[in-house]
């Protein structure tokens, strides 16, 4: 993970419950930070922030694994 330094730890998670798709939960300990996650459901692609001030370069490093590690096209 070194291309991503600020990332303490990620987790690949899917949701099938009230929306259904599949994102990455970025960590700082047992806290989730941030959740970038594709919902095929509504065809978006949004960003959950679960802390109020986060660091951009922590953003930016999140949205940029998540396109490395999430395949962009919707599913139906």
């Amino acid at each position: 993970m070194d291309k991503y330094p600020k990332i303490e730890n990620y987790v690949v998670a899917s949701d099938v419950g009230s929306r259904d798709g599949i994102g990455i939960e970025i960590y700082s300990g047992n806290n989730m930070l941030l959740e970038v996650f594709r919902d095929d459901t509504k065809k978006t692609r949004e960003v959950t922030l679960y802390k109020k001030e986060l660091d951009l370069e922590l953003v930016e490093q999140a949205i940029s694994l998540f396109k490395k590690e999430i395949p962009w096209e919707f599913q139906e």
